[in-house]
C-alpha cells in the first residue's frame, strides 16, 4: 500500500467515526494523537527534503572536482 493511499484511507476512517459519533471532539482528539504519533517518525517535509537533495548534489560535485584536482596535481608532481 503507497503512503498517500495510506493517509487517505486512515482519513475518511476518521471522517466516518466523525460523523457517526455524537462526541464532536473525536476530531480534535485524534487530530493530536496523531500529531504525537508523527513526531516521534522523524519526518520530514517534502521541501526539507528537496533542500537537502540540492546540497548533497552541489556537495558532491565540489567532491569530485576535488578529487580530479587531487589527481591532477599529483600528476604533476610525479614527473620529474
Amino acid at each position: 500500500m503507497n503512503k498517500p493511499n495510506f493517509f487517505d484511507d486512515i482519513q475518511a476512517k476518521i471522517n466516518q467515526a466523525i460523523e457517526n459519533s455524537p462526541a464532536k471532539d473525536i476530531e480534535k482528539n485524534v487530530k493530536a494523537m496523531m500529531s504525537q504519533g508523527f513526531a516521534k517518525l522523524d519526518l520530514v517535509t517534502r521541501e526539507e527534503f528537496d533542500v537537502q537533495a540540492q546540497v548533497l548534489a552541489s556537495t558532491r560535485a565540489k567532491l569530485e572536482a576535488l578529487e580530479a584536482r587531487v589527481t591532477e596535481l599529483e600528476a604533476h608532481l610525479k614527473q620529474p
